[in-house]
């Protein structure tokens, strides 16, 4: 190579990649990736707008293939990929991205799964109504021009945008070092907002988002959570807009409940949204929806989601929100070029850069206009010179050898300019009739007021205000529509137990394992010796087992007959109406095949225990520190070691100086404190607590539960006894009569410790559940029978016994008199 010095030039490697990189940045920020804030267009949208004005391919014309006005556009104006117009000019019609569109899409413009448009030469397109209100008066020198890439086209630099565009469609670009990320908002608030700027220039953003813009409206609706995020991106330019979908929550025709999705968020692909549904719920981390159905069509979004009976729906929806885009955060970053540099502003000042633009374009327009109207008005004041001197014109004209010399005499002759000159030359004869005369006359007259008027415009900048007010208002009454997002003031965060109301609740559950919960109130309270009413409808071979009243966010730990444990919420166990079977436990719980609930305890928030005391039915006692089941994980935890044939049958919470009562199947109960057993670990298998001698243990009950025990038998009798009448012992000793069995009462079933005001609910083999209040419950010694306090069927007998509030007391027909109650407590009593 003839390399010679005068040849080479020496530069600096890292300045000249710094000055190149700069350049290069600047080119991307202002000639392709950030758009104006006058027309909200970047450049790419702007020509081709341009473009398709420029061959007539407009809203009232019909639709010409994209292909061709991609050609234009990228032949005279856009020197780039074929591609990136016509994604851009695809995106323009695409109803799911503008929310006003400025491109009539005809074909296939793509979805909103992802779906990319036809090629295109399949698909056709024109300028939409509302996109010729970007281009109106653009031939009235309203914008400057400038030369195209190659310098032989002339292109806008900006468009006269007769609406916000900017802000009703907002933009999307990445630059270098930089990136724009603007909502789109409804047309009649943001016009609304505008002319509020141009009467105050003093507003606050507040005053506008109270009685103007409200905050982005997406062109795909859905819910915006909270105002927070749309006053800081209002104030600064710079802010988070959580978005969540609209749904409806409704229940299918067997009772199973379905969320239905309407509208989701702004820039969601929906085909991924439901593939990221489908694939929390087959790795199992969402548990109860049962089918999953894409069923959008052309009239709107669609998607259903069913789920399991016993699951609640706002909780499914909770978790969807938070693991899917369902809910989202729009990051607005509201940059754009003011003066051909980046700025980032809040809406505020976006607007009043608008106002200044549309002031800029009525005022060049007047001028236009003014001008056209003093030089037609000059030309028609050279014309009724020649009608009042048409012999004179007519003799210079005949007499003159040559348009030049004519031109010259009449410019002499009658002080005419060049242009008067020529338009009496080029007039026609028929313009010497009078009816034309007067219509010269006529036109001259009204070009005279006009120009007075457009004087008087561009004198006067209240008038451009109000010119600009009342075509806005035209814009927004032709254009405006409803808004389509909602805002809301409900949390953006919820934690699941939030969206479940408090409540207490009843919850049973069957020794076939089927468990639900109910209110409380579910059951009205009769008078004892009532027949109840049907409770739940269950299987021959299934009692009732397990019944207790907790709230509905309380913990409820659930020990199995092998002594593990488990733990749940309240609002995590079904809700089912009275008569419903419920759910079966393993659909809960990971209960191996062989093992069966055996006890419910309720765990309070605010609960003083600070122990579990364990009972078995070998009469086999074991005290444990609470803090040992604070962690339970989803496969349990070994609550109590058990001896060999022997089963868990109670736990109780203990403050730790709780007395202890025992009652066993023989109609014997023990008491003894508490602390004569020690506290032991949580694999610890327990100490003798109990000589049941040859029964089992019943039930166990604790001093600081009541002043009182009930005791109840199988064939429904019962009664309140004082704990004082039990005499205090040693655990492990045979105990004291706590009833009067008999072959009329019955093997003893349950016994409670109670205060005499709540109310017991019994609950029989075959599913009959009654509601006594203990009012009517007597207080008799330990040597007695009871009462009857229900009645029970032949083959029947009393399965379960729980203690609830007390509830307001109805009458019933069945309740026996006070009388009859009296004397069948003597009489029993004497036996």
């Amino acid at each position: 190579m003839d390399i010679s010095r005068d040849k080479v030039e020496l530069v600096n490697i890292s300045e000249e990649m710094r000055n190149s990189f700069l350049d290069y940045s600047m080119s991307v920020i202002v000639s392709r990736a950030l758009p104006d804030v006058r027309d909200g267009l970047k450049p790419v949208h702007r020509r081709i707008l341009h473009a398709m004005n420029e061959l007539g391919i407009v809203a009232n014309k019909s639709h010409k293939k994209s292909a061709r006005i991609v050609g234009e556009v990228i032949g005279k104006y856009h020197p780039h990929g074929d591609t990136a117009v016509y994604d851009a000019m695809v995106r323009m019609a695409q109803d799911f991205s503008y929310r006003y569109e400025l491109v009539n899409g005809h074909g296939n413009f793509g979805s909103m799964d992802g779906d990319g448009a036809a090629a295109m030469r399949y698909t056709e397109a024109k300028m939409s109504k509302i996109a010729m209100e970007m281009l109106r008066d653009i031939q009235k020198d309203t914008v400057d021009f400038d030369f195209n890439y190659d310098g032989e086209e002339r292109e806008p630099v900006v468009l006269p945008s007769r609406f916000p565009n900017l802000i009703v469609n907002g933009s999307v670009g990445i630059a270098v070092g930089m990136a724009t990320n603007i909502p789109p908002h409804n047309l009649g608030e943001t016009i609304d907002a505008a002319l509020a700027v141009m009467d105050n220039p003093d507003i606050t953003v507040m005053e506008l988002m109270e009685n103007h813009i409200k905050g982005p409206d997406y062109p795909t609706g859905g819910i915006i959570l909270g105002r927070a995020g749309i006053k800081q991106a209002f104030e600064t330019g710079r802010g988070a807009i959580v978005t969540r979908s609209r749904v409806e929550v409704d229940e299918l025709p067997n009772g199973k409940p379905r969320i239905v999705v309407k509208e989701i968020p702004y820039q969601v692909n929906k085909a991924n949204l439901v593939e990221k549904i489908a694939a929390l719920v087959r790795e199992k981390i969402i548990d109860g929806i049962t089918d999953l159905r894409d069923e959008s069509n052309r009239d709107g979004v669609r998607i259903v989601i069913e789920l399991r009976k016993d699951v609640q729906p706002d909780v499914i929806l909770n978790q969807l929100y938070r693991m899917t885009a369902l809910q989202t955060s729009f990051g607005v970053n509201f940059l754009a070029l003011v003066n051909g540099a980046p700025k980032q502003m809040g809406i505020k000042e976006a607007l009043q850069h608008y106002v200044n633009h549309q002031i800029d374009v009525i005022e060049r327009r007047t001028r236009f206009d003014l001008k056209k109207a003093e030089d037609r008005a000059h030309i028609l004041e050279g014309l009724k010179i020649a009608l009042d001197h048409i012999d004179e014109i007519i003799r210079i004209i005949r007499s003159s050898k040559e348009d030049g010399e004519a031109s010259s005499r009449l410019i002499e002759t009658f002080q005419l300019s060049e242009i008067q000159a020529k338009a009496i030359l080029d007039m026609q004869f028929r313009r010497l009739t009078g009816l034309q005369r007067e219509k010269i006359e006529n036109e001259y007259n009204e070009l005279i007021a006009l120009i007075s008027d457009l004087k008087d415009i561009l004198a006067n900048h209240s008038r451009v205000l109000e010119i600009i007010r009342t075509e806005l208002t035209e814009i927004k009454e032709k254009y405006g529509d409803a808004r389509r997002t909602e805002i809301s003031d409900a949390e953006i965060d919820m934690n699941d137990e939030d969206l479940i109301p408090v409540e207490d609740i009843v919850i049973t559950m069957t020794t076939n394992g089927y468990i639900k919960r109910m209110p409380v109130d579910t059951y009205h309270t009769q008078h004892r010796g009532g027949k109840g009413i049907k409770g739940m409808t269950i299987h021959e071979d299934d009692v009732i087992e397990l019944l207790i009243s907790m709230s509905t966010h309380d913990y409820l730990l659930v020990f199995t007959n092998i002594g593990k444990v488990y733990r749940l919420r309240g609002f995590n166990i079904p809700n089912a109406s009275r008569t419903a079977k419920g759910l079966p436990v393993i659909n809960l719980l990971n209960l191996d095949k062989e093992e069966k609930v055996r006890a419910l305890v309720p765990v309070k928030r605010d609960s003083e225990s600070k122990y579990l005391f364990f009972v078995t039915k070998m009469g086999i006692v074991k005290r444990v520190n609470m803090d040992e089941f604070e962690s339970i994980r989803t496969n349990g935890k070994i609550a109590i070691t058990l001896r060999e044939d022997d089963e868990l049958l109670g736990v109780k919470e203990t403050t730790g100086d709780d007395e202890i009562i025992i009652a066993g199947s023989n109609g014997k109960a023990v008491r003894f404190n508490e602390d004569d057993v020690r506290p032991m670990g949580r694999t610890a298998s327990g100490v003798k607590g109990f000589n049941i001698d040859g029964g089992e243990v019943v039930g166990v009950a604790t001093t600081k539960e009541g002043t009182h025990i009930l005791t109840v038998s199988e064939n429904g009798y019962g009664k309140q006894t004082p704990i004082d009448e039990y005499r205090l012992t040693s655990r492990g000793t045979k105990g004291v009569k706590t009833i009067n069995v008999t072959d009329k009462t019955g093997s003893l079933v349950n016994v409670r410790a109670v205060n005499g005001d709540e109310d017991v609910m019994i609950i029989t083999s075959d599913g009959i559940i009654i509601r006594i209040s203990l009012d009517n419950v007597g207080v008799y010694g330990r040597n007695t029978q009871g009462v009857r306090l229900i009645n029970v069927n032949d083959n029947t007998s009393v399965a379960k016994v729980a203690i609830v509030a007390k509830a307001e007391e109805e009458a019933d027909d069945s309740a026996e008199t006070s009388s009859e109650t009296a004397n069948e407590v003597d009489s029993e009593s004497n036996q």
